[in-house]
């Protein structure tokens, strides 16, 4: 098991990246801080300690973007109906931006999530999801296409 205070490190650093992401996969705020808990639970249980924040932080994005992909396989998901959640708490700007964002397919809004809100860049973000770098970039390219045209439409 892992030290109290790493935990406290940890939680505050990168739970909120995580609950972003994971909202971001799965475009459910319960589903989301599931995906916290057990990320952290993971975290705690192999007791893993990094060389440095780079692996530290990669490790917890993988690790999250896994637990993710796992979840939308799963038949419970796919057999319960979608909720969404109220963004009435963003300001009307970037509330309206989330849910242009959230409407593009898996793979683009991933990749726009990961890039904008989490600051990775384009390698980064390539490790994380196991794809090229230039499928990265592709993708990116292809989501802001589609969030441009998305949001001249409103």
């Amino acid at each position: 098991m892992i030290d109290k205070e790493y935990f406290n490190y940890i939680y505050s650093t990168y739970s909120s990246s995580i609950l972003k992401i994971s909202y971001t996969y799965l475009k459910s705020s319960t589903l989301a801080e599931d995906i916290l808990q057990e990320v952290l639970l993971k975290m705690m249980k192999k007791n893993i300690k990094f060389s440095n924040k780079d692996n530290e932080k990669y490790w917890i994005m993988k690790v999250t973007a896994n637990l993710c992909k796992d979840t939308l396989k799963s038949a419970w998901f796919r057999k319960n109906t979608e909720l969404t959640d109220n963004l009435s708490y963003l300001p009307k700007e970037q509330e309206e931006v989330l849910t242009e964002v959230l409407k593009l397919p898996e793979k683009y809004r991933i990749v726009i999530h990961l890039y904008y809100y989490e600051d990775y860049s384009i390698k980064e973000i390539s490790k994380i999801l196991n794809k090229k770098q230039s499928t990265i970039g592709t993708w990116l390219a292809r989501g802001k296409f589609q969030l441009k045209n998305y949001l001249k439409e409103e």
